[in-house]
């Protein structure tokens, strides 16, 4: 019950201090819906892909990927208050408290997955402008598949956190790891279009697997359901919580000020 209960304190404290920091919320939402203008309108009549649901057009197709961008722009900016949480003693606080590690990765990372999942469902409010109609069925397979898909970006971001000693370096990670993960996703361009040894990295990105699974919800019975990628995706963010577990019980109080 006292891990329980850490894990719900530790959650409602990342929502209330996320929300009370309004230039997160603008810095997570209206920066990738920028890039989805600027990118969609501008490369919009240059885009082909034979692989292209129903043969939609560039600001259509990019539209999933900024919904995933989003997501991981608000999971990057979750975890980042660790390193300001060990540099506060806050975390130092949490750790000698009578609860496991476990608690506290309970509680980072579900406090992020939910500000990341209800970010990613209010950029789905813009649907209509892309000529996406969702049914009720559709929504239930976004928020199930947003939400794991948060999960397991929250996770691999507090790995990443778990270990830096400054925003700056966690910034340089973020630019050189998170950012051509989600490049090489499918979110900005199809596999179809690159080369060949691109292509094969981009099959072995664990987070293509979850673009594709939100691409199918937004286009809802024009194919098969990706239960394989949905599976991938939901295995991804259980190596990642994992990792994430592993990662605070090896380092001690006196390692983390």
């Amino acid at each position: 019950m006292s891990t329980c209960r850490a894990v719900v304190a530790l959650w409602q404290r990342e929502l209330v201090r996320f929300y009370r920091q309004r230039d997160r919320v603008v810095g997570a939402l209206l920066t990738p819906v920028v890039f989805w203008l600027l990118l969609g309108l501008g490369l919009g009549r240059s885009f082909q892909s034979a692989s292209a649901p129903g043969g939609l057009g560039y600001l259509e197709f990019f539209y999933a990927g900024t919904m995933v961008l989003i997501v991981l722009f608000t999971a990057i900016f979750s975890t980042i208050s660790l390193i300001e949480d060990r540099r506060e003693g806050f975390l130092q606080g949490v750790l000698v408290a009578p609860v496991g590690r476990a608690a506290l990765v309970g509680g980072k990372v579900a406090g992020g997955a939910t500000l990341a999942t209800l970010q990613g469902l209010l950029f789905l409010m813009l649907a209509p402008l892309v000529k996406v109609k969702l049914a009720w069925a559709a929504v239930a397979w976004l928020v199930v598949t947003l939400g794991v898909l948060s999960v397991a970006l929250t996770a691999l971001g507090f790995v990443i956190a778990w270990r830096m000693e400054s925003t700056q370096g966690f910034h340089a990670i973020m630019n050189l790891v998170l950012m051509p993960m989600w490049i090489l996703s499918g979110a900005v361009f199809p596999p179809d279009g690159a080369a060949r040894w691109l292509g094969w990295i981009m099959q072995l990105n664990p987070l293509s697997y979850g673009v594709t699974a939100v691409r199918a919800g937004l286009y809802w019975g024009e194919a098969q359901l990706p239960v394989v990628a949905f599976g991938i995706t939901a295995g991804f963010a259980a190596v990642m919580c994992a990792v994430a577990w592993w990662s605070a019980r090896q380092r001690s109080v006196r390692d983390v000020t």
